[in-house]
């Protein structure tokens, strides 16, 4: 009888059966052969939503299986008994589906290094389920528009942010240092559709965001000063109600989390707009 395959931590096994709920929502029917005898075995996979159902099978298909002749020396030919070694490709047939992303696999994997080129697989991004940017506004720190930057080049988006006025405050860092953070806000606005399908974002609402993005002046956060560095800059969404000082209360409210843990900043009080 063929043994189960593990999966994930949460796995449940019923003879040849994996059974495992997850917390990734995809769609897959994978058929997939061995590899070289130290992963996992032929099996068939289906996934549908956050679960996810595996058996394991006999060898209904083979892996590819390639002769390679890497130019030993004499030595070790004559120590093996050949020149050649044998490589081994998993083989996948079947097609996963994934954020709007479709995976169409009929043979090859990659090998060990997931080559690219050696993949026999083709994809594309279903256009009904893709949002494009339709609007990109940067603001002011009084909440005036400062500028449309959604189909400006790089460099004079960012001029028009480093035109738009700031609101600076003064942070405690968790060690007690006195740090200035500077803060502006955008929006951003997207439709449902690319391509042939941009009327259905006529048919829907559209999708908003808001974000006030911070940048501190020196490295914040337990890993300061270390190989990795402190945090230097970072965003996070706005409430339609909230001004900068608003929200930026809020995000000194909460936990931010570190390699090294959970920590918090300390709100000193703000300073008068600059630009």
């Amino acid at each position: 009888m063929m043994r189960a395959m593990r999966w994930g931590d949460n796995d449940r096994y019923f003879g040849p059966f994996t059974w495992h709920p997850g917390d990734w929502k995809k769609w897959t029917v994978l058929l997939s052969s061995s590899g070289d005898g130290e992963g996992s075995p032929c099996h068939l996979r289906i996934s549908a939503w956050k679960y996810t159902l595996i058996l394991a099978l006999p060898n209904v298909i083979q892996p590819f299986k390639e002769r390679i002749v890497p130019g030993w020396d004499a030595a070790t030919v004559e120590r093996l008994g050949r020149d050649f070694y044998w490589s081994y490709d998993v083989r996948s047939y079947g097609f996963t589906l994934s954020d709007g992303h479709l995976v169409v696999h009929f043979g090859r994997n990659g090998g060990r290094m997931m080559d690219s080129r050696l993949r026999q697989q083709w994809s594309c991004f279903l256009p009904w389920t893709q949002w494009r940017q339709i609007a990109h506004r940067i603001y002011n720190a009084d909440g005036t528009l400062e500028g449309e930057v959604a189909k400006m080049k790089w460099d004079d988006r960012c001029v028009v942010i480093d035109r738009a006025t700031k609101a600076r405050f003064l942070i405690e860092d968790y060690d007690g240092e006195t740090i200035e953070a500077t803060t502006y806000a955008e929006e951003r606005e997207w439709r449902l559709g690319t391509g042939w399908f941009r009327w259905i974002g006529f048919l829907l609402p559209k999708k908003r965001r808001r974000a006030l993005n911070l940048e501190f002046a020196r490295e914040v956060g337990p890993e300061k000063g270390s190989w990795k560095g402190g945090l230097i800059g970072t965003g996070f969404e706005m409430r339609d109600d909230e001004t900068h000082e608003h929200a930026f209360r809020r995000y000194c409210s909460e936990d931010h989390r570190s390699k090294s843990g959970l920590y918090r900043v300390k709100f000193l009080g703000s300073r008068i707009f600059a630009t």
